[in-house]
């Protein structure tokens, strides 16, 4: 949904207390808003009950909606307050920290017509967000997947921008290094030339080498032959 789109419907809500509005924005904005829940409270009921009372208190609001300046950002911080609040009842004199949470990526997106990538390497790059730690994996997500700014990851997990950069670039690192590893191992199969009856397919003048969105340190571009 775009911000425009999310502006609208956030003046709707204020102005008419348009039910039709309320509706889209929350189908819109559940798909965010569950996940980054469930990183916190972990069941699935409880994360659901969290992103429910966060809409409901939208619309008990929905007078001051106009006063927000970013209302998607404005959810997410509602959401981690109320669970981290859901979470002070269960466990009293608990503290928690942004290296608790626990994201899940839901996929990692690929255009296929811009990039060379087998399933085998798809896997690796899962495996390797999988592995990164909490905080690194949470913020990559939000950047990757839910498509936030650098400044809304920020005031979100109320961290700063600096911190943000950082692990971004840490996560970015240890992926396009496992993925680099596993080419460089991969290449030791490879023929080092095609037979000389076998004429190689020129690459057409211009064209480059498709990239995934995270570029390994090194590529080994299998050519076909024909």
């Amino acid at each position: 949904m775009t911000v425009d789109r999310i502006q609208y419907l956030q003046s709707q809500i204020a102005r008419h207390d348009d039910q039709h509005a309320y509706k889209e924005l929350y189908k819109s904005l559940y798909h965010f808003l569950y996940p980054f829940a469930r990183t916190i409270v972990k069941e699935k009921e409880t994360a659901e009950e969290v992103v429910s009372d966060v809409f409901i208190k939208v619309w008990e609001k929905r007078k001051q909606l106009e006063k927000i300046e970013n209302l998607k950002v404005y959810l997410y911080v509602s959401t981690r307050n109320i669970a981290i609040n859901y979470l002070d009842r269960q466990r009293r004199n608990a503290t928690f920290c942004i290296d608790d949470y626990q994201a899940e990526f839901t996929s990692v997106y690929f255009d296929p017509e811009q990039m060379l990538i087998t399933a085998d390497m798809l896997g690796l790059i899962q495996k390797a967000i999988d592995q990164l730690p909490s905080k690194c994996r949470l913020i990559f997500k939000l950047a990757k997947e839910d498509g936030l700014k650098y400044r809304e990851i920020a005031e979100i997990l109320n961290i700063s921008v600096k911190t943000v950069e950082n692990q971004l670039a840490i996560a970015l690192h240890k992926i396009g290094n496992t993925v680099s590893f596993d080419i460089k191992k991969a290449s030791l199969h490879l023929p080092a030339a095609p037979p000389h009856h076998i004429r190689r397919t020129p690459r057409p003048a211009g064209e480059t080498s498709p990239r995934a969105f995270v570029r390994p340190a090194r590529e080994t571009h299998v050519r076909k032959y024909s």
